[in-house]
Formats: C-alpha cells, structure tokens, sequence
C-alpha cells in the first residue's frame, strides 16, 4: 500500500509558544487515520499545515509525492477538508446544496452528482426539505457529502462527530467506513478515543507537541499495560478474604467494588489466582479477562509526559 500523506519533521510556534515539535506521521492509501489528542494538542494546527491553510515554521508535507509549499494548487485539487463547524446553506434544500457546489466545480450532469450523494448519505427523502430542519446528524451527513463532490482521492475530517447524539455519530461512523470501502484515504482528528478505535487502521497519539505513539488499535491497546483478571464477589466479607489470599499479586479495586489483578503471566496468572481462591473455598460470582482499552493508554501516555 502507498503512502498517500507523509509529514516530516514539521514544527510551529505561535508567538512563544512551540505547539508542534518535529512531527512525523504516515498515511496509507485507502486507509484511514486518526489524529488523536486532548483539546488544545494542536491537531487542528496540524492538520492546516498538512492542507496548506496553515505555514509551518519548519518540515515538508508530501500528498501524493508533492510537496505542499511547492505544488498547492496541483495538490488542493486532490483532497477535501471539512472542518468543525457544518458550512451547509440552511436557506437551501440538501439537493440545492449539493448542486450548487457541483456547479462551482463546474461539473456536468450536476442533478444526477446532487441525488447520487443523498442517496450515498441516506438523505434522499429529506432532499427537497430546508437544511434548517435537519437534525444535527443529518446536516453533519449533508455538510461531508458536499466535500466528496468531485470525488477527491483524500477527505480530511476535523473531529467529525463532535456535538452528536450516539445515533447520529454511529451513522456518520458507517458512512466514514463506506467511504473508506470506495477507496478514499481519510485522515480525521479527533478526542473521542471510542472513535479511533471503531475507525481507524492506524492512530497517532498527539501529546506535548510530539507524536508520543503510533500504530494500529491492537497495538496501541497494549501500551496501556497488562491485561487484567477481573473478580466479582458476592459478599464483602468474601472480598476482605480474597485480598488477604492475594497479596502477592498486583491487584487493585474497581469502581464497582471488583478485584482487578494485572496478568503479568497472562493464562498462568489468572490460573495461579482462582487456584488459590478455590483451595481457600472463597465464593467468586463472576470472573472475566479485561484487555487493555485506549482509554489506558491515553492515560499511560498522558502520565508518562
């Protein structure tokens, strides 16, 4: 698979403020990316330079093999950017919107392109309806179409689903991965780590600047530490008796009163662990293996800057 978008050492500084430290990412052709990071991390920023919106103080930014201060136009015919606020026409229809940006790009058959995109969206019965009626969902559904609008190769999405109810966002999730099964290259930004990990073929952690981590959900799951056991207990007193049998392992409480053991020796521990209650006869109701999730390593990685 081709690298579609490569970033090389890019730095930025606003006023006296360094905001983006020598960052190096890559992006596959067909694949998407996610961009993740705490609000204020400088992905916003970071994206702009990738589209040329935004000059960096040092680095290149290849799309295609063309590096972007030197081929702006020829590349800006590639790639569409939709940002966070929605920039649908409320007064028009969502057919009137669509077409009136496939006049713009001076594309012919401009109906067929309109009606083509609502039915891709799941907006063709709301198509002759004001986008003022459309809920939010609908409008961010709308507002992603008309960037596809002369099929670029590449859609940048600025944290997509933020300010959506869990319906909405789910839809717009099925329509980013549709789109990725048609071919686009997608690289989106985003602080919801649920929406990395149900999207992405491969994720960048955005900390202090730097690029503090990469790689697939899989593997970036497994940087937030070790699996962990997971006891349930159907009494308190049944609790006290286990944490005093499990001393030796690196155990701590869940929220939810639960005992959570660190599988340090994945399988061994865990049989080590319910041996040691049995032979005890200390009642467990229930037990299940807990992998690592991105929400530990956020917080590992967080923790470690």
């Amino acid at each position: 698979m081709e690298n579609k978008i490569v970033v090389k050492g890019v730095n930025n500084s606003f006023k006296k403020n360094q905001v983006l430290k020598g960052v190096n990412l890559t992006v596959k052709s067909g694949s998407i990316y996610a961009l993740l990071g705490a609000n204020g991390s400088g992905k916003s920023t970071l994206l702009k330079i990738i589209t040329g919106l935004h000059a960096m103080d040092s680095g290149e930014v290849f799309i295609n093999d063309l590096e972007i201060t030197h081929n702006p136009r020829r590349i800006r015919q590639t790639f569409s950017l939709n940002s966070q606020t929605t920039t649908t026409d409320e007064i028009l229809t969502g057919f009137e919107n669509l077409q009136l940006i496939a006049k713009l790009r001076h594309l012919p058959n401009t109906d067929e392109v309109a009606d083509k995109l609502l039915a891709q969206f799941d907006l063709t019965e709301a198509r002759d309806r004001r986008v003022a009626t459309y809920s939010g969902g609908m409008q961010r559904r709308l507002d992603i179409a008309m960037s596809l609008v002369g099929e670029p190769e590449i859609l940048f999405l600025d944290e997509p689903t933020t300010g959506l109810d869990p319906k909405s966002r789910n839809d717009l999730w099925a329509a980013i991965l549709d789109l990725k099964q048609r071919g686009k290259t997608i690289f989106l930004t985003t602080q919801y780590l649920e929406e990395a990990d149900q999207l992405a073929d491969q994720i960048g952690f955005l900390q202090n600047g730097h690029i503090v981590a990469t790689g697939t959900p899989a593997e970036m799951k497994q940087l937030g530490g070790h699996s962990r056991l997971q006891l349930i207990f159907p009494t308190t007193d049944a609790i006290e008796s286990a944490q005093k049998i499990l001393l030796d392992f690196n155990m701590s409480v869940g929220t939810d009163g639960s005992l959570l053991i660190d599988l340090t020796d994945g399988v061994t521990t865990s049989l080590k662990a319910l041996t040691l209650l049995s032979n005890h006869d200390i009642p467990i109701s229930s037990f299940q293996v807990l992998a690592p999730t991105l929400d530990d390593t956020f917080m590992q990685l967080i923790k470690e800057a």
